[in-house]
């Protein structure tokens, strides 16, 4: 991996971390929503609306939980392996620490929180399709926090970032990674709480202590940092979903087609088939982008993802399974303000709590309804869903069809091939078949 592929990572990992970091509530946040569960468990049961609002905030968790894991899976990647040394890419390191301390500590707020109201335990490991919710995917969770082998993980991280915790602290002094070295240091008091814990509880950090000593210890030792609930995704995973290593159906080729059709101001409406948001966004189409067209042969899009509303190339937002485009009804004056609107939003953070209300951060349809709503005939109408309003990726489909946008195309969805006209009308509707 080059260097400059690491910082490129490196960057998407902080700004990802900080992210869901600031949109976690903290205990005070949720005062409203303590009170309603000691009710439940007072009366042993949910009300109908306590459940929608306890399904939407685990929802929001299960997002935030999922772009944590991702982030420390990118930054295991960025850290190299066989002889490099992990105290030669401390800022690669503080970010992934930062992301497993973040994660770590919002799943044992949720664990001690569920275990003293069973009533809430039990809600959260119900199935719930339409939120896109497994059957007991809390109790996977709260096993990944339990097991002594992650914890043991977890201590060898730990032990590195006090062995170089000066080092890491002298990385504030890069403006970028600044909140990132402030965000381990609010950290500090629960992880050395959560390492007294581990170290008392198991004995198998011996065993870590010792492959420390060896000449590859530290790539061993924290190779298992980027591992920690790592089994709790795979258990979460719908399994033969999608084969171990299988290509993304929308390959080069047909991208390159792709992008022969489309001009700017076009949405596409994206899917990963094996993408763990997929469990927690209703219907097939859970993603969206805004093209912003070819400039000097380099096809752009503007694209809300777990670092923040960016400007990305096409080889990374249509790395996917399936696509479909939404071309809007606008002149081209109108199309223009559109996408200057649109552009206005570059550089904030993504929103782990899809509430449209708001404009300081954005989700991924956000980037589509800000640009567009009020432009000419577009008129975007936002959903309540358990208390928030916002669009989904299906709702904003319907929505943008309703109000002029011509289905372009359908891509990846049933064979190789694009879909246009009637075919691509009739590709959609299958989709709504299968969600």
């Amino acid at each position: 991996m080059t260097d400059g592929e690491v910082e490129s990572l490196l960057a998407e990992g902080v700004a990802a971390t900080l992210a869901v970091a600031s949109a976690l509530p903290d205990r005070g946040g949720l005062a409203e929503d303590l009170d309603m569960i000691t009710r439940a468990s007072a009366r042993a049961y949910f009300l109908p609306d306590e459940e929608e609002a306890v399904k939407l905030r685990y929802s929001q968790y299960l997002a935030a939980r999922a772009a944590l894991l991702g982030s420390i899976g990118s930054l295991g990647a960025a850290a190299g392996g066989g002889a490099v040394s992990w105290a030669g890419r401390l800022p690669v390191f503080a970010a992934a620490f930062a992301a497993a301390c973040v994660l770590l500590r919002a799943d044992r707020f949720l664990v001690d929180l569920a275990r003293g109201h069973p009533v809430l335990w039990k809600k959260l490991d119900e199935p719930d399709p339409g939120a896109g919710i497994p059957r007991k995917s809390f109790n996977a969770i709260h096993k990944a926090l339990a097991d002594p082998l992650n914890q043991a993980k977890f201590l060898a991280a730990a032990d590195f970032h006090r062995r170089h915790r000066q080092g890491i602290d002298a990385l504030a002094a890069d403006p970028a990674l600044a909140p990132l070295v402030d965000l381990l240091r609010s950290e500090e008091a629960t992880i050395e709480s959560r390492r007294r814990d581990a170290l008392k509880r198991h004995a198998s950090y011996r065993w870590f202590s010792f492959l420390r000593r060896h000449r590859s210890a530290w790539k061993k030792a924290m190779g298992g940092l980027f591992e920690v609930s790592g089994r709790a995704i795979a258990e979460l995973r719908q399994p033969g979903l999608k084969p171990r290593g299988a290509g993304k159906r929308v390959d080069a080729g047909l991208r390159e087609r792709i992008l022969l059709e489309a001009r700017a101001g076009d949405v596409f409406v994206t899917r990963h088939d094996d993408a763990l948001s997929n469990w927690f966004l209703p219907g097939f189409w859970p993603h969206a982008a805004l093209y912003l067209g070819d400039a000097d042969g380099s096809p752009a899009f503007l694209e809300a993802k777990k670092d923040g509303v960016r400007i990305r190339a096409a080889t990374e937002t249509l790395a996917v399974d399936a696509l479909l485009i939404l071309r809007p009804p606008l002149h081209a004056a109108d199309l223009q303000h559109a996408l200057q609107r649109a552009l206005g939003h570059e550089g904030k953070p993504y929103d782990f709590l899809f509430d449209f209300r708001t404009a300081d951060r954005l989700a991924c349809t956000e980037v589509v309804y800000r640009g567009f709503h009020g432009i000419g005939p577009v008129d975007f109408q936002l959903k309540e869903v358990g208390g928030r309003l916002c669009l989904p990726a299906e709702e904003l489909i319907d929505q943008a069809l309703a109000c002029g946008f011509r289905l372009l195309l359908v891509a990846g969805t049933e064979g190789p091939g694009i879909r246009t006209g009637n075919e691509a009308v009739h590709a959609l509707e299958a989709t709504r078949r299968k969600a």
